[in-house]
Order: C-alpha cells, then sequence, then structure tokens
C-alpha cells in the first residue's frame, strides 16, 4: 500500500454500488436495474450502476473511473461469489488509488439467483444483500498488507492411520512435522483389527 491510497474522509462515507448482470446468471432471475435504483437511494450512496460483465476490464473500468471522479472511499460489487472475484475487484480499487479492504462484495448469483424460483421475491432478496453490504462497508478501516516469516512445520493431532499418513506425506513435502498421539501406541482403530480385507493381512 502506499501513502497516496484513498482513506475514508472524516465526514459522509461516499460509496459506489455495481450490480453485475452476470450474462443471464443473475439478470435472467433478478431485475438488476431495479436493485441498482434501489443502491442509489441508499444513504451515503453517490453512484449506482448496473452492467453485463463487472468483473470484465470495462466493468473494472467503471469503477475505476468513478473512484477518480466520484471521490468514492467506499465500493460494494453485488455479483458472484468472493471466492472467485473479490481479489480482481481489491486490485481494481487499489491500482484507482483507494485502500482495497474499502470494498465489500456480496453474492447475488449462488446466494440468490440461483437458488430462487420467483423473480420478485429474488430481487427483493438482492435488494437486501445489496442493502446489508452498503451499511457494512461503511464500517471497514483500511489495512496494510504486511509479511512475516513463517515456520516451515506442521503438527498432526492423532496418529491413527489417517493421522500417520498426513505426517508422511507433509514430511515427504521437506516440512518438519510433529504426531501428536494420546494413546500409547500409534495405529488407532486399525491397530486393534486382528485381519484387513480382502488381502487377511495384519492388521499391525
Amino acid at each position: 500500500m502506499t501513502s497516496s491510497e484513498t482513506t475514508p474522509t472524516r465526514g459522509s462515507p461516499r460509496v459506489g454500488v455495481y450490480v453485475c448482470h452476470c450474462g443471464t446468471n443473475i439478470a435472467g432471475m433478478v431485475d438488476v436495474e431495479r436493485v441498482s435504483d434501489f443502491a442509489s437511494r441508499l444513504d451515503n450512496v453517490v453512484v449506482a450502476r448496473h452492467y453485463a460483465y463487472m468483473c470484465s476490464d470495462p466493468g473494472q473500468a467503471m469503477i475505476q473511473d468513478d473512484i477518480v471522479k466520484e471521490g468514492l472511499d467506499r465500493v460494494v460489487v453485488a455479483s458472484c461469489s468472493p471466492l472467485m472475484h473479490e481479489t480482481t475487484f481489491r486490485m481494481a480499487c487499489s491500482e484507482a488509488g483507494l485502500n482495497p479492504f474499502l470494498f465489500q462484495m456480496t453474492n447475488i448469483r449462488e446466494h440468490c439467483s440461483w437458488v430462487s424460483e420467483d423473480q420478485e421475491s429474488a430481487t427483493q432478496k438482492a435488494e437486501a444483500l445489496v442493502s446489508a453490504a452498503v451499511h457494512r462497508v461503511q464500517y471497514h478501516t483500511p489495512l496494510e498488507m504486511r509479511q512475516a516469516n513463517v515456520k516451515q512445520s506442521a503438527l498432526v493431532v492423532g496418529a491413527g492411520i489417517a493421522g500417520i499418513e498426513a505426517a508422511l506425506r507433509i514430511a515427504d513435502s521437506g516440512k518438519q512435522v510433529y504426531l501428536v498421539e494420546r494413546e500409547p501406541s500409534i495405529g488407532g482403530h486399525m491397530s486393534r483389527l486382528y485381519k484387513t480385507f480382502p488381502t487377511l493381512d495384519c492388521a499391525a
């Protein structure tokens, strides 16, 4: 992070809301124009837009332009799972000079469109999710990425068959492993068996 990144103002936050169509994945069930209009009337929302694919280069450019031109200090994107594109949007915010942790993503695809059968109820749920995200992002504070040295070792609790196998795999990758077992011997339930199927080998 650099000192030139936008920090929240002492006055009211300036929030930008962006609703993704995700092709028809969202727009086929959710009235995205209505959700965008709803978002525009929420407190401290300066701009609200909807676009076919917010994760695309033009979609990201739209967010970046608004950060600069509208002086946004908070961004909300309503689209797919954060697992897919949260990093994408955080990077876009950072490139525009906004601390990436002043961004909030809400999932209106998997959590709304894909699990709904009625457009009206899906749209209402999307509005509720966007409203929650807008309220939440106003409490975000800038964070800084830091690096710390990590000791390359692992602790495996339980020396049954699964624990032993996990410990061996980690050790094979060059890491130090601590294998902990509360019983006097290792092997877990397997060590108590007489023979194993189908080879009838000794379990121990």
